[in-house]
């Protein structure tokens, strides 16, 4: 752990490297009491941790940890190409390196994959589980094309001005009508590389959870917005069908609630990890 570098980003937030199996990780980890297991969060495709802060700041008596996937942010290109089962084992390791055996997994959009992946392969090291604005992968229920195109080209993390262009239509939710939850998200992004996002895109070509969800034992609150051109309202529904002992919130919002609504999300998200009964708190 390369200490000597530690800096935090914003209050209660420290930024810092580790290797974790070969591979380097920069990681953030946001202090708080130690009554429950930390949250672990997984970003969204080509989002670096800083994007992950308003989130984290909301965030008033939970731990949390977040990291750049291989390729993105200050994480390092792997030396091979990785498949979902590969980053949630790296995600575990520096879990377990950081002192934690078990972690509450959160994850949105791309990231809510990993998330559920993660909670598939490790269920004992995994408490509960929050999906956000995300889907059983390749099965899910699409957006328009002209969206998921847009999505999928990692000019959105290179050009800030293209992202502006875009970002309404999209994300959708507050981004239609305030541009200045545009201007500070572009002013949150790292500059990314073509060969990791590809990574990434590549990672989950073909992955789907819809053969095991019924298998998944944590209690789980998926949320997601009404207004969500990426992933549509239906993908929550059906992760809530799914998912035996799984709460459904849906946020009058675009892609990006944690990050436009992150008080209001953080809030319901910290009920549900404090709840003597998940299934109850928030309902």
């Amino acid at each position: 752990m390369a200490a000597a570098e530690d800096r935090a980003e914003a209050p209660g937030i420290v930024i810092d490297e580790m290797e974790v199996d070969g591979q380097r990780l920069r990681y953030a980890v946001k202090g708080g009491p130690a009554e429950r297991p930390p949250l672990l969060m997984f970003n969204g495709i080509g989002a670096n941790l800083e994007l992950g802060f308003p989130f984290l700041n909301a965030l008033g008596e939970t731990r949390a940890i977040i990291f750049d996937v291989p390729g993105v942010g200050g994480s390092p290109l792997p030396r091979l190409p990785y498949r979902p089962r590969t980053l949630a084992r790296w995600a575990k390791g520096l879990c377990e390196r950081l002192g934690h055996q078990v972690v509450d997994v959160s994850g949105v959009s791309w990231g809510g994959g990993m998330a559920q992946q993660f909670a598939f392969q490790y269920p004992r090291a995994c408490r509960r589980l929050v999906l956000a604005a995300t889907a059983p992968g390749w099965t899910m229920v699409p957006g328009k094309p002209d969206v998921l195109s847009k999505m999928a080209s990692i000019r959105r993390y290179t050009d800030r001005g293209y992202m502006r262009s875009i970002a309404a239509e999209i994300y959708g939710g507050d981004f239609r009508a305030d541009p200045t939850h545009i201007e500070r998200h572009a002013a949150g992004m790292r500059p990314q590389s073509q060969k990791g996002y590809l990574m990434q895109l590549a990672a989950m070509a073909g992955w789907t959870s819809l053969p095991w969800l019924w298998s998944l034992r944590q209690p789980t609150l998926v949320m997601a917005g009404t207004d969500d051109p990426l992933v549509p309202v239906a993908n929550a529904r059906l992760l809530h069908r799914m998912i035996p002992k799984a709460r459904l919130h849906l946020v009058d919002n675009g892609h990006l609630f944690l990050v436009t609504r992150a008080e209001e999300s953080a809030a319901t998200v910290e009920a549900f990890l404090k709840a003597a009964d998940p299934m109850e708190a928030g309902a």
